[in-house]
């Protein structure tokens, strides 16, 4: 008996310095990133949408526990465990920066949800996770895939001046540390929703360069108007921050071009509210890929996408998060032949360039699909 206690109590000990040194992991290392600070907390309690703490959905999401049992067409997956790797390199584009510092609204994809826009001649930055892993330390996380070409090697060095980064949420497959840290020289302002700004600033990243904005607030930006509009998601970089930040998507307004990018979320009512409020957009980028069962409410599967696309009265769709990181349990590809096979029988005009290949915006978009993805 009295050994079974000696092994109990070393047992105890060890798990206690694990998790003392866990803790001290995550309040030393910066990309766990910042805090909002007292006063800042104080501001967000005038908010409707944060209660106890926290950050809460218009229309709540089910617990975690809950959904593992929860059989809803989000967790509709073809391919199930199957290729949810590609089977070779992804062919990407080489960056065309001519086209890009052009003066005409473009957009090229970065992979996932990354995006680098030119609207009026501004040039934006949407989600830039660029790195190679999705994970605070590098050594252990999600690889990027690997691409035909190299593009993202030099690619923040090789990019003109960015006026403004916009950020949807703190996920570490959105807002990447290692990212952000070379942007702060080359970025003149960012945007972020509210709280996420205590991680710019513990990267280095000067306050008076960072806004905050709470859903439905717009900010008036070297002639562009950025809002940040709902999302149903969530946030939080480790166990103990969950939900104390906002997340959202954006709409950035132009002289020419209206665009939409939703950030990560599920469906729900908020798409049309968008659309009355700040539609027609000109193009919508729609997450509709890491679905999972077990996340019924903050992913959409891409027929929900189709729809959140009409109910944003959009004209041209861009299916987003996928293309450089397996997130959950279905094929790779399988997001987009399931929003390509919605888009036709909805009657919505789609584009699936590949990654790095800039799409001019001033033209009506009836780009033809090459299927790229069909390894």
């Amino acid at each position: 008996m009295n050994k079974l206690r000696k092994v109990i109590l070393y047992l105890f000990c060890v798990l206690l310095l694990l998790g003392f040194a866990t803790v001290l992991f995550i309040s030393i290392h910066p990309a766990f990133g910042g805090t909002p600070t007292s006063e800042q907390k104080e501001t967000y309690r005038e908010s409707d949408n944060y209660i106890d703490g926290k950050f809460i959905n218009d229309v709540p999401a089910r617990d975690l526990a809950n959904r593992s049992s929860n059989s809803s067409i989000n967790g509709n997956s073809a391919s199930g465990d199957k290729d949810r790797n590609p089977a070779g390199p992804i062919p990407v584009s080489p960056i065309d920066w001519e086209r890009i510092e052009s003066e005409n609204d473009s957009l090229t994809w970065l992979g996932h949800s990354a995006f680098l826009l030119s609207v009026d001649n501004k040039k934006l930055l949407v989600d830039p996770m660029l790195s190679p892993v999705a994970s605070p330390v590098s050594l252990v996380g999600i690889n990027r895939y690997e691409y035909s070409e190299d593009i993202m090697l030099h690619l923040i060095d090789d990019m003109p001046p960015i006026d403004a980064v916009l950020i949807t949420h703190d996920h570490y497959d959105h807002l990447d540390y290692q990212s952000l840290v070379k942007f702060n020289s080359k970025v003149s302002h960012f945007f972020v929703p509210l709280g996420c700004g205590a991680h710019l600033v513990r990267w280095g990243i000067p306050e008076e360069k960072v806004t905050e904005l709470n859903w439905w607030e717009e900010a008036e930006y070297q002639g562009l108007t950025v809002a940040l509009i709902p999302s149903r998601h969530g946030s939080g970089r480790d166990p103990f921050n969950i939900d104390t930040t906002l997340w959202g998507g954006w709409a950035i307004l132009g002289n020419r071009t209206r665009i939409y990018t939703s950030g990560d979320g599920g469906y729900g009512p908020h798409f049309r509210e968008i659309g009355d409020r700040y539609g027609p957009f000109n193009i919508t980028l729609i997450e509709g890929a890491q679905y999972d069962r077990n996340w019924p409410d903050i992913h959409m599967v891409p027929e929900q996408a189709v729809q959140a696309h009409l109910d944003l009265d959009g004209r041209t769709m861009m299916l987003m998060h996928w293309g450089a990181f397996t997130l959950a349990s279905h094929a790779w590809n399988e997001p987009i032949e399931r929003v390509l096979e919605e888009a036709d029988e909805r009657e919505v005009n789609i584009i699936a360039p590949m990654i790095g290949e800039t799409i001019m915006l001033d033209s009506d978009l009836q780009l033809p699909l090459t299927e790229w993805w069909d390894l």
